[in-house]
């Protein structure tokens, strides 16, 4: 199998492009099992929250592994409602549950709901000064929030994950090219709630020639799964994604062996996800 394709941050530091996910599914159970079996199918890319309520388990998954830890990509995000000054003891609490000393990607989970944002930028750039965290960034990010940020910042952040699929490019595209102008990399959640959460949509047909095509062009079986990763790989994003299924785990990492899209077919999805623009995840 090719290896998983990499995204350079603005950091210079090149990050596997599909993630394993300890949200939604995964959401506050014991997921070690199923990140060794992420792991040992071909995933470095792990994706956690402190919101999540399971990091300890992720770490267990980790050492049950038996994968060196230079070779793994850990992601945390701090929970709503943590307080500026009291950024670097969550992530400290984080490193402690993980059984490890940093964190490859530490983001702020969601925006404050008070006037503290770039004061809590602030103290995200704390951490990763003290080595806690080797790059920072931002989760569920607007426009607004990110140009608040730019104001004061010292560090552009590294990743903005968000929910992202055809269904609500629309609204998150200018965000999004914000922050490519900017360096700021998009991570996508819910990527394939068109395929879940809006089964029969106009997206599902765009899929269908795109799919065949590209199993003609392969010789190989090529899933919708694989179709709409593809394009938000060519959107330039980071795809974070889960499963508890063996062979939906690696039919995921094999992305990597499906051809390109054409700009009219990444198109064609575009326009089916603007005729029925909707969003799954409270943000």
């Amino acid at each position: 199998m090719s290896s998983t394709p990499t995204i350079k941050l603005n950091n210079g530091i090149d990050v596997p492009a599909l993630a394993f996910g300890t949200g939604t599914a995964l959401y506050g159970k014991n997921c070690a099992d199923s990140i060794k079996l992420a792991i040992q199918s071909g995933f470095t890319h792990l994706d956690g929250a402190q919101a999540y309520r399971n990091e300890e388990f992720l770490g267990e998954g980790v050492k049950a592994s038996g994968k060196p830890r230079s070779e793994l990509y850990i992601v945390t995000k701090l929970k709503p409602g943590v307080k500026p000054t009291e950024v670097k003891a969550s992530l400290v609490e984080s490193l402690r549950l993980f059984g490890l000393d940093f964190v490859d990607l530490f983001l702020i989970h969601t925006p404050p709901k008070d006037d503290t944002l770039q004061e809590l930028w602030q103290a995200m750039e704390g951490v990763h000064a003290d080595g806690l965290a080797k790059s920072i960034g931002v989760s569920n990010f607007m426009l607004d929030h990110l140009k608040t940020i730019m104001q004061t910042a010292k560090i552009v952040p590294a990743v903005n994950q968000i929910e992202l699929h055809p269904y609500d490019w629309k609204d998150v595209e200018a965000v999004v090219k914000y922050g490519l102008e900017n360096g700021v990399v998009p991570a996508s959640y819910g990527g394939l709630s068109s395929l879940f959460r809006a089964a029969g949509g106009p997206v599902d047909q765009a899929l269908l020639p795109i799919t065949e095509r590209l199993q003609k062009v392969s010789g190989k079986p090529v899933t919708s799964s694989q179709v709409l990763f593809k394009w938000l790989l060519h959107k330039g994003a980071i795809v974070v994604t889960t499963s508890s299924k063996e062979a939906r785990i690696k039919e995921y990492l094999e992305t990597a062996l499906v051809p390109d899209l054409t700009v009219e077919e990444i198109q064609s999805i575009d326009e089916a996800g603007a005729k029925q623009p909707q969003m799954f995840f409270k943000r």
